[in-house]
């Protein structure tokens, strides 16, 4: 345990997140993603017991999201829905990411089921959740890290 860390972070997960740099993508999945076969050779994280809105309330308490990109958080579009529908657990997350501070909702984007597994491949890593609600399923972009430029 770690002062100011939140508790649900295991020791792989902070290794992980310390790990990533600026522009690199972490995958917060629910638990019937395809992470096993999709993250071939990159990290995959389980947090037993926990939600998808829980996971991504915890990483973002560590690291800022990408302010270079016009949408660096992205969500998996459910399937046979018009376009804009979000679940409930989307609007969860989104409304959570603006509340606190962390992204507009102009900066998420619904990721076409197909193309959010092909995006995934290129992730850095993927903590796979209990979450059992379907399409439960988040990309993260990190951002910077720093102090002020010095003139």
């Amino acid at each position: 345990m770690l002062k100011g860390i939140d508790p649900i972070l295991t020791p792989d997960l902070l290794k992980v997140l310390a790990e990533m740099g600026h522009g690199d993508e972490i995958v917060i999945a629910d638990a019937n993603f395809t992470a096993a076969s999709l993250g071939s050779g990159k990290p995959l994280l389980h947090l037993a017991g926990v939600g998808v809105a829980r996971a991504v309330e915890a990483v973002v308490s560590l690291f800022p999201l990408d302010q270079d990109v016009a949408q660096p958080v992205a969500y998996m579009q459910v399937s046979h829905q018009p376009d804009g529908w979000r679940s409930a657990l989307q609007r969860h997350v989104i409304s959570d990411l603006a509340a606190q501070g962390h992204a507009l909702e102009s900066q998420v984007a619904a990721v076409e089921r197909f193309a959010f597994y092909e995006r995934v491949k290129q992730a850095y890593a993927i903590i796979l959740t209990s979450e059992l609600q379907p399409y439960g399923n988040f990309i993260l972009k990190k951002g910077v890290i720093s102090e002020p430029l010095a003139g």
